[in-house]
């Protein structure tokens, strides 16, 4: 492969920036300058980069690729070409396919059917289930991210409720787990409470934060349009606060009794980040990005799009969130990015399908907060600095994978130049085989310019180049994260 050198750009890694260049060679960082150009030899590309960031790739660690067993809707192949556009190189995808992934040999099958295809790198995560724990006891630990844990009834069906079998995969997992926290039979309250009718306001608005539209005097009307379906309005009202934290508090409580690492994934209340630490390497918590743009209030425009489980919730929540970014008690930003097709999001609460697809523009609005005023006096909402630590960094170290997700010579050559230049998203620029995005329509300040998987240029700012290049992401044999 011929040396790629990369001129001018701001280059932003472990906390820091500097005006310099980089040089790519047989697939790997070969040489890093701060403050100045990089010889170029014959037969190198320049990349003339000045006035643009050049980051490490993402490292998206919560996509649903749908294959196998939904690909109608996605695939390994167009989802992944979703990520390099928007300049993510390592997706980590979840188990609730078709058959869902909670045997190690239907481990190894999903494996086996993305090499070759996907165009950017990629690792599978193990599902827990009510009866699996022996699998789970003999995974490698250098084969997956983690193992999936539902703690809520969502997609797929992968409830795991048992306490006995709680306590095991807490105590027996060799490696991370990765929880999906909402109380199954809290929700299935809510539910029975809106049917009646005539105490759900009542009932649900004593634990709603004031914000809560419930028992407001322009409450709104609990039918959908379509027969035996509830308003989409209801559905943050249906898994509420109180289905996230108690089930988020039970899964730190087995945590820390059993002395298993755990990541709750796309934390949606701030009652729930007090359950976390700054520091705390052994259990940590993920922000998903539609739960940092979205709130219960976007409902009205945009209706089941931004339908998911858990919820969107209050303003008061999403800012809560966006605070925690920066203080420590969240890890990591990913996407959920879970998508179907606009047929399946029709209806409200029963018949509209939760999930949206969002890993192509993840990285764009997340950079688009880096100018967005915190809500508590702060400049921006989060740093780019602290930005790549949150998508970069951080799910390199939690998941244990090697040699990516920094900025460092001798690492993998996974990079992504980004340049301020406001676009707005449309149908005609998603990559996503479904087709749509809850984004379309709006502004984003922040685009991928290019994007290198492995040293190979698969983004060049106008097409996703057509070999795939991803590799399979291997993982470091001790359950510790990364420092």
């Amino acid at each position: 492969m011929k040396g790629i050198v990369i001129q001018g750009a701001t280059i932003i890694s472990e906390g820091k920036r500097c005006e310099g260049s980089v040089r790519m060679e047989d697939g790997r960082i070969a040489e890093i300058a701060c403050g100045r150009e990089l010889p170029v030899r014959d037969g190198d590309e320049v990349v003339e980069a000045e006035g643009a960031l050049l980051l490490p790739g993402v490292i998206d660690g919560h996509v649903h690729m749908r294959e196998p067993g939904l690909t109608h809707k996605a695939d390994m192949q167009t989802e992944t070409r979703a990520a390099a556009r928007g300049g993510v190189t390592t997706v980590l995808d979840m188990p609730n396919v078709v058959p869902q992934t909670t045997t190690l040999q239907l481990l190894q099958e999903r494996y086996a059917m993305a090499q070759g295809r996907c165009y950017v790198n990629y690792g599978f995560f193990l599902g827990a289930t009510n009866d699996n724990i022996e699998e789970i006891k003999r995974l490698d630990v250098t084969q997956s991210p983690g193992v999936k844990l539902f703690m809520g009834s969502s997609t797929g069906n992968m409830l795991v409720d048992r306490e006995e079998v709680l306590h095991r995969i807490f105590r027996e997992s060799p490696t991370l787990i990765v929880t999906h926290c909402e109380d199954t039979e809290r929700i299935k309250r809510n539910e029975e409470l809106i049917i009646k009718n005539e105490e759900f306001a009542s009932t649900v608005a004593s634990h709603a934060p004031v914000s809560s539209p419930v028992g407001n005097s322009s409450f709104f009307t609990l039918h959908s349009s379509l027969p035996d379906d509830l308003s989409i309005r209801l559905h943050s009202l249906i898994r509420d606060h109180e289905a996230c934290f108690s089930s988020s508090s039970l899964a730190v409580r087995l945590a820390k009794e059993e002395g298993a690492r755990l990541h709750v994934a796309h934390i949606t209340t701030d009652q729930e980040l007090d359950l976390f630490e700054p520091g705390n390497e052994h259990i940590t918590a993920e922000a998903c990005v539609p739960h940092l743009l979205f709130t219960d209030e976007d409902y009205e425009a945009l209706g089941a799009r931004i339908k998911c489980n858990p919820a969107i919730k209050t303003a008061a929540d999403r800012d809560a969130l966006r605070r925690a970014l920066t203080d420590g008690r969240i890890r990591t930003i990913a996407t959920d990015h879970a998508p179907h097709l606009l047929s399946e999001k029709e209806g409200g609460v029963f018949k509209a399908v939760s999930g949206m697809p969002m890993v192509q523009f993840s990285l764009p609005a997340v950079l688009t907060l880096t100018e967005e005023p915190g809500t508590d006096g702060s400049k921006s909402v989060l740093s780019p600095e602290r930005l790549v630590e949150l998508m970069c960094h951080n799910p390199a170290r939690l998941y244990r994978i090697p040699e990516r997700g920094f900025i460092r010579e001798g690492y993998k050559a996974d990079l992504t130049l980004v340049r301020r230049k406001p676009w707005t998203v449309t149908t005609d620029c998603i990559e996503s085989r479904c087709g749509w995005s809850p984004l379309e329509g709006r502004t984003l300040k922040w685009q991928a310019e290019k994007t290198w998987v492995g040293g190979h240029l698969v983004w060049n700012g106008t097409s996703v180049l057509p070999q795939p290049q991803g590799e399979r992401v291997f993982f470091a044999a001790d359950n510790k994260p990364f420092h």
